[in-house]
């Protein structure tokens, strides 16, 4: 995982929290998304850390007891499924 990149959200996409979960819509595809509470925690990260994933990955390591390892690679996975249903761009920092 490249910590040098940073995040940018879709245009299209409104985020609300309900009830401690991350709600997304992407009124390009007209599509809705549910966050869980891990999901949400990462969503918002992204958001105060301004898309940048190191300042993400070290919140994140504050927030919860998880190897860093780990840590990264689930990061990582949540980006590629963020990317692949157009909700976020991906830039080198």
């Amino acid at each position: 995982m490249d910590l040098n990149r940073k995040i940018t959200f879709a245009e299209t996409v409104f985020a609300q929290e309900v009830d401690g979960e991350m709600v997304l819509l992407d009124m390009a595809s007209e599509n809705y998304f549910g966050l869980d509470e891990v999901g949400t925690s990462i969503w918002q990260a992204i958001e105060a850390c301004e898309g940048g994933l190191q300042c993400v990955l070290e919140r994140l390591l504050d927030e919860y007891d998880v190897e860093e390892e780990v840590l990264k690679k689930d990061l990582d996975d949540f980006v590629k499924k963020l990317l692949e249903s157009g909700l976020i761009e991906v830039k080198e920092a």
